[in-house]
């Protein structure tokens, strides 16, 4: 049974993977605690960086011989595989641990097995403790090894009333200072940012991550489908991140960069790409988790199409009553077929409330 000492160790070891965050793709975050015999602290470590120590070896490293017939929380499967580092589950059995605590079983079919191979060195090895919470600190990770695809997060900033824009097509700014800065949080968290032509075009956007110490710069994806919304001069092209602007495979991109076109096929059933395309083409490129952030039209595509798996919404206290909406058509004519959402977290962020949202299953009018 577990203890209120598993429940506290355990969420620690949630709270340190999400350290990871935005360093260690294509590879998940993990975070681990180690304690001793006496169920002290001994050792604290997480993923930080592809191809670098696991969480476990960077635990086991700080608690040393007092690792010896104690317990390790770890929030993902310890490996069974030897890649680029050795695998988990024998420095786990090395160190002498007497007890493993995992949250989330490991999906992918080369590294798993690693609570087996405890249990047979005589190591308990339990599963699914804070697994929820487990699970969502990795679900890009966990996203892309289920699904072969990235996880992907649509953001948006509205008004009260859902407005992006004023009638007059002004949008600087809706939200406050707070929520801005909060964005460079979840970019840097991201492998990629993707907006589509219209706020290309229109905003010139540089999408990088700004204010945040020692952040990866994602990957720049502009969805331009003709290829005339992104000219040269344009931000997104300024050197200080990758860029890909991916175009039909029609489309005269002469004007881009070689290194910068991503040509994909149309979509099957409407004017743009196939977005299932793209996220497999970013996929193949080590992106495991996309941050969508505009505009309307390319949200109401990623919608439309069942490929978004969170929803950030920052609501500003202000109502416009005209304007674009923060989601256009997504091929929902019917109240009946309304995408319904589970709301996970909701959070002031100065005047402004972050509320996070993602599909939830299907429910009947009572």
């Amino acid at each position: 049974m577990d203890t209120a000492a598993d429940t506290t160790a355990m969420r620690r070891a949630v709270t340190l993977a999400a350290r990871g965050l935005g360093s260690t793709s294509p590879n998940p975050v993990v975070g681990c605690v180690v304690l001793d015999a006496t169920g002290q602290t001994v050792g604290e470590g997480f993923h930080q960086r592809a191809g670098g120590p696991h969480a476990e070896i960077h635990a086991l490293r700080a608690a040393g011989a007092k690792a010896r017939g104690g317990t390790a929380y770890v929030t993902l499967e310890p490996c069974n595989h030897t890649g680029r580092t050795g695998p988990c589950a024998q420095a786990l059995i090395e160190a002498g641990i007497a007890r493993v605590v995992y949250a989330v079983g490991d999906p992918n079919p080369q590294a798993t097995g690693g609570a087996d191979t405890l249990r047979a060195a005589g190591i308990t090895a339990e599963r699914g403790l804070l697994g929820e919470e487990a699970e969502a600190v990795n679900a890009a990770w966990l996203t892309s090894v289920r699904l072969g695809r990235p996880h992907v997060t649509w953001k948006y900033a509205a008004t009260l009333d859902g407005r992006i824009a004023a009638a007059d097509a002004t949008s600087r700014w809706i939200t406050s200072a707070e929520a801005r800065a909060d964005v460079h949080r979840l970019r840097a968290e991201a492998d990629a940012v993707v907006v589509g032509s219209g706020t290309a075009r229109t905003d010139d956007p540089q999408l990088g991550v700004r204010g945040i110490d020692r952040a990866v710069q994602p990957l720049r994806v502009v969805v331009d489908t003709a290829a005339t919304a992104v000219r040269p001069g344009a931000r997104v092209l300024d050197g200080g991140a990758p860029t890909v602007v991916a175009v039909a495979d029609d489309a005269d991109a002469r004007h881009l960069p070689d290194e910068a076109v991503l040509r994909l096929p149309r979509a099957a059933d409407g004017p743009g790409l196939d977005l299932a395309a793209l996220l497999a083409a970013l996929h193949g490129r080590g992106v495991r988790s996309v941050l969508l952030e505009g505009g309307p039209t390319l949200a109401g595509a990623f919608v439309a199409a069942g490929l978004v798996d969170r929803v950030v919404g920052y609501l500003a206290p202000v109502l416009l009553g005209a304007g674009p909406a923060a989601l256009a058509d997504a091929g929902i004519s019917t109240i009946a077929q309304a995408l319904r959402l589970d709301v996970t977290e909701t959070v002031s962020i100065g005047p402004d409330l972050r509320i996070t949202a993602v599909p939830g299953p299907a429910r009947k009018e009572i």
